[in-house]
């Protein structure tokens, strides 16, 4: 292993050649954080599911990372806001069992379906605006990849569009590793203030909504299933993860399809499904690169390399996806006819995603309904001019320049 653990590029300018340079140590090597925080980055297909069933892998810092319950790592770490949660996602055990019973019955099949109508309804209203702006270049990453699941997720919630807002800006530097200490110390301050917020709202007026449900279990039986952090933390990660991911995947599929217009005609013509697109997506452009942080219960012994007790490790699931020993010489390539798409960007194991039946339904609707009305849609800027976002944790772009083509009016019968 090389005297100096190599720095993670914070910028995010090429996550998959850094992920390739990683592949090629070992199965686990040991980088460094913002802050001088070392931790394991696993970039192996076989290895990260491995170690997403490991009961020996936990991503709950407060008892399992030395540094963080000795203090040794300070409140106004760059990456604080990712280890300091307490809710369903850094659950560890018998409490993590608890919690994905509970938070699961917000997202049962039924709900997808009952979600339908209102993701078809948001997706025509945006198209609606787009169709003002044909021929015009247009920011679709602003207009309609974020807006998508960003007001449905918020929706569902139960927030209104203030608390969106507030939260918005929060989540967007969170995943920013170019942040300052001083900035990440405001954003989890921020964070929490604003589901404090919403949740104090949602116990006086109780809606239809996610953060009602789950603060009614909250307030059931004497307060015994959630804990006020717990409640708080997990209404956020649903917020977050229901949203940032689905962003990135849907910039990732347009980006793919209108620059791969042969892979877009395979679908237009049948011999593709949208199921095949959505796949591919992930495998190829997982939107969620690195997601901090798990931690070794016990020394965990992987082909030679042995990651201590304690230590911190960093999942590369956009590595994962794209990893030779799967998926061949063409690993990297996109293509949605592809025999073997398989890949962990819903995760796998006992964190497996449960909004992935929503994710999936908005991917479906968006792009279909996206391309029907704009089948001509093309990057306003050369593929390779779109700047990555500031970060080693999603995988998307800061832009996404398109020119609206829209679909030819229907030849008048003579």
């Amino acid at each position: 292993m090389p005297d100096r653990c190599p720095v993670l590029d914070p910028s995010g300018r090429d996550i998959h050649a850094e992920a390739d340079r990683l592949r090629a140590q070992a199965p686990a090597v040991k980088v460094e954080l913002p802050g001088g925080v070392h931790a394991w980055s696993i970039t192996s297909y076989d290895v990260v599911r491995r170690l997403l069933l490991d009961r020996n892998v936990t991503k709950n810092a407060r008892n399992h990372w030395p540094k963080f319950i000795n203090d040794e790592i300070p409140p106004d770490w760059e990456m604080i806001s990712w280890v300091a949660m307490d809710n369903m996602v850094t659950a560890y055990g018998k409490h993590l069992v608890r919690l994905r019973r509970l938070i699961a019955k917000a997202f049962t099949a039924q709900r997808v379906e009952t979600v339908r109508p209102q993701v078809e309804k948001l997706v025509d209203e945006l198209l609606d605006g787009l169709a003002a702006e044909t021929g015009e270049v247009v920011d679709l990453r602003e207009k309609f990849c974020y807006p998508l699941p960003a007001l449905l997720i918020a929706d569902l919630i139960g927030m209104t569009e203030q608390q969106r807002a507030q939260t918005a800006k929060a989540m967007d530097l969170m995943v920013d590793t170019t942040v300052s200490p001083e900035q990440a110390q405001a954003i989890l301050t921020g964070w929490r203030t604003a589901m404090d917020e919403l949740i104090a709202a949602k116990r006086r007026e109780p809606g239809k909504d996610i953060a009602s449900d789950l603060i009614a279990a909250r307030d059931d039986e004497n307060g015994g299933q959630l804990t006020d952090s717990e409640l708080t933390d997990t209404i956020f990660a649903i917020l977050g993860a229901g949203s940032e991911t689905t962003i990135n995947f849907l910039d990732n599929a347009v980006t793919a399809l209108v620059t791969h217009p042969g892979q877009l005609e395979l679908v237009r013509s049948g011999r593709a499904g949208w199921d095949d697109v959505i796949d591919e997506v992930l495998r190829v452009q997982c939107p969620l690169a690195s997601l901090p942080l798990r931690y070794a219960v016990t020394d965990i012994e992987l082909d030679g390399v042995t990651i201590p007790q304690g230590d911190p490790i960093l999942i590369n699931y956009a590595a994962a996806g794209r990893d030779p020993a799967l998926h061949g010489d063409t690993a990297g390539e996109f293509d949605v006819t592809r025999e073997n798409k398989e890949h962990v960007s819903f995760g796998h194991g006992p964190h497996y995603c449960l909004g992935a039946g929503i994710a999936r339904l908005v991917a479906t609707i968006g792009l279909s309904r996206l391309f029907e009305r704009f089948p001509d849609l093309r990057l306003a800027v050369p593929a390779e001019e779109l700047q990555p976002l500031p970060t080693f944790i999603m995988n998307g772009h800061r832009a996404l320049p398109v020119r609206l083509v829209p679909a030819p009016a229907a030849a008048t019968a003579v």
